[in-house]
């Protein structure tokens, strides 16, 4: 081969498939193939398998082309955020509910109001124009009245605040004891007579509570063994007293001018207390001091 056409050979540029022939004879790389034979490339069946180089590692600096775009979570990204040295002030605390133990309650009308609009009940209001004072009448004799059935309905009266059944209620109870007690007919009445007791002391009223109290102490004092009839029903009747025995009006160096009306609460349930211990036997002192801690013994 002469000069001129090898130095052609060599300026010839090798296409594609001249490369993958010389790929096959000699190797991707030269001197490749002598690593195998010495006379070229082994079949592909006999071909020794080339060890991979490792990978280099990537900086970790990615072109923004190739960048993927990844969607964040809410609250987990630091895009937006802010710092502040303003302290946040601290919610509010609710204060827990009030229960009201001394508000009043809602009184309802009672059995003697229905009896008195229907014309049941032996009384009346007398009109007297000649000195303008209106007397209370009964149309039937005190006496011969029948306790069981009035004087229940005469004590659920007392609760009420409107005219004329509290007047007609109050002056109903006071007679029916005062005559009744000393002819005996008060006493097998006393256990119908705790559930309006305790009713009316329920309504938490200040006025309805004395005179709910008045008609207690006049109940204790119209008989004799009256007071120990009440001691089984202590329970029934001291809680309210022990909520009001402090309610006692504080006038600083003043003088209350209405005492002769004996209507401060604490004096008046210490009053009906020490009543109920006097008439009351053996036993009253230990349960009254069970239902109410702080009162005394008034008996030496």
């Amino acid at each position: 081969m002469s000069f001129e056409r090898r130095a052609a050979e060599t300026k010839r540029v090798m296409t594609k498939k001249d490369q993958q022939i010389r790929a096959l004879i000699i190797g991707d790389i030269e001197g490749t193939a002598h690593a195998q034979s010495c006379f070229g490339a082994f079949p592909e069946d006999m071909q020794v398998k080339r060890q991979r180089k490792p990978k280099k590692k990537s900086s970790g600096l990615v072109s923004p082309s190739k960048q993927k775009t990844r969607l964040l979570k809410a609250h987990t990204g630091s895009g937006g955020s802010f710092s502040s040295t303003k302290k946040g002030t601290a919610p509010a605390q609710v204060p827990p509910p009030k229960c009201h133990v001394f508000r009043k309650r809602k009184v309802q009308p009672s059995e003697f109001r229905r009896f008195y609009e229907r014309g049941d009940l032996p009384m009346k209001i007398l009109h007297l124009p000649q000195n303008g004072m209106n007397q209370v009448t009964w149309s039937v004799e005190v006496d011969k009245l029948d306790y069981h059935h009035y004087l229940p309905i005469f004590f659920d009266g007392i609760r009420e605040t409107e005219e004329p059944y509290r007047t007609l209620a109050l002056r109903g109870v006071h007679q029916l004891i005062d005559r009744g007690g000393r002819l005996g007919k008060v006493l097998p009445v006393v256990p119908q007579l705790i559930i309006p007791i305790k009713t009316a002391l329920n309504t938490r009223d200040p006025s309805i509570i004395c005179e709910t109290l008045e008609c207690l102490k006049r109940l204790v004092r119209c008989g004799d063994l009256i007071g120990e009839a009440l001691v089984p029903y202590y329970r029934q009747l001291l809680p309210i007293m022990n909520i009001f025995i402090s309610a006692t009006r504080n006038m600083g160096d003043q003088i209350d001018y209405s005492q002769r009306k004996n209507r401060d609460m604490g004096v008046l349930i210490n009053d009906t207390l020490q009543v109920l211990e006097q008439h009351g036997g053996v036993d009253a002192f230990i349960n009254i001091k069970y239902m109410i801690p702080t009162y005394e013994s008034c008996i030496l």
